[in-house]
């Protein structure tokens, strides 16, 4: 079962938790749009559901409510960000000012990121340099839960990678994917709706295939986007790497097997290399390259060649990424977000516990 709730409303209780655990005004209300974004684009898995695991990783010591988020190297278009171990929400956002702010004096800018945590959905950082006219991207490496092709042991993350491409009068192009064939989200949610998952989601500790949604949590692995060697996973297991280096390895954040768990009860690995989290994000002027209307114009055209695409048989249209996100956000904003009776439940516990107004 579930309940749907405005926008106003968890964006009321977002803010009070955040404020609750030491956050000033300006950070949790960008912590809270960060993640309440997520909701309003119909990725329930990295929204207000993940509220709670914040507040737990505050009461472990790993997340600084206040940090002094600063630029530790930069040229004229790169800088490293360190995170001073603050909400990813907040430091990835800080980042990609940085970003466009290099950008718009040198037509590019590119940021890593060490000493954070979960950042949310990677899409929404992207999207910040619509605003400006410009191209966003925004990577995260993410708790070691993928298993490499062929291997048994959890070595990567989800690491998403997003692009925003601006257009003229149609609505931009926002691809916002994990590297694996699933986010870790989507195991939880299945969970929570005591649902089994499809095959080449995951595997179990012994590398086989599972349809259990709680067989990462009992030692086996999410897989590489493709599932299979057959079908592609060495190709996701690529991306991934490519995500991890450039977020952590690039930055000094701690890589591969050693990057911080989401998970306030999984011990941090031992030996780290790096400090915390890493993120890499990028901004783009289109002015850089070529007219913003003849880029703008061309935009268009592609986006409505590709929308008008003959559909496969079975299927009403071709969809554009960012679309059906696009359409959730507007259907939202009308009806309220949905919330499952199991979050709504947490979230009135956590209510209790830290002595905030609980969710109406």
């Amino acid at each position: 079962m579930q309940s749907s709730y405005s926008y106003q409303a968890l964006y009321r209780f977002t803010l009070d938790v955040f404020k609750k655990i030491g956050c000033n005004d300006p950070h949790a209300q960008i912590a809270a749009k960060v993640l309440l974004s997520a909701d309003m684009r119909g990725v329930d898995s990295h929204g207000i559901a993940r509220l709670t695991g914040y507040v737990r990783l505050w009461e472990a010591g790993r997340v600084n409510p206040n940090p002094d988020i600063q630029i530790v190297h930069q040229t004229p278009s790169t800088a490293v960000v360190d995170g001073d171990k603050g909400l990813g929400l907040v430091v990835a956002h800080k980042a990609m000012q940085i970003a466009m702010d290099k950008a718009e004096k040198v037509g590019t800018g590119w940021v890593s990121v060490k000493n954070s945590n979960h950042f949310g959905i990677a899409g929404i950082h992207a999207m910040m340099a619509l605003e400006k006219d410009m191209i966003g991207m925004a990577m995260t490496n993410a708790s070691a839960l993928v298993a490499p092709t062929f291997s048994s042991e959890r070595m990567l993350g989800t690491n998403p990678i997003a692009v925003a491409i601006p257009a003229g009068n149609q609505p931009p192009f926002v691809a916002d994917l994990a590297t694996t064939t699933v986010a870790n989200g989507k195991l939880e949610v299945a969970s929570r709706k005591n649902e089994s998952i499809p095959k080449g989601w995951a595997q179990d500790n012994q590398g086989l295939p599972s349809e259990d949604p709680a067989c990462v949590k009992q030692g086996g692995a999410l897989l590489p986007l493709g599932g299979d060697r057959t079908h592609g996973s060495h190709k996701g297991y690529a991306l991934s790497s490519v995500v991890d280096i450039f977020s952590a390895v690039l930055s000094g954040a701690s890589y591969g097997p050693w990057a911080p768990p989401f998970p306030a009860y999984i011990p941090m690995p031992e030996n780290m290399p790096g400090e915390g989290l890493g993120h890499f994000l990028g901004a783009m002027r289109v002015d850089a390259f070529r007219s913003k209307e003849s880029f703008f114009e061309n935009m268009d055209n592609w986006i409505n060649r590709f929308k008008n695409a003959t559909p496969a048989a079975g299927h009403e249209r071709v969809l554009i990424p960012g679309m059906p996100e696009a359409e959730k956000e507007a259907y939202h904003k009308r009806h309220g977000i949905p919330l499952l009776d199991a979050v709504i439940g947490d979230l009135q516990q956590l209510a209790e516990k830290l002595g905030v107004q609980p969710l109406d």
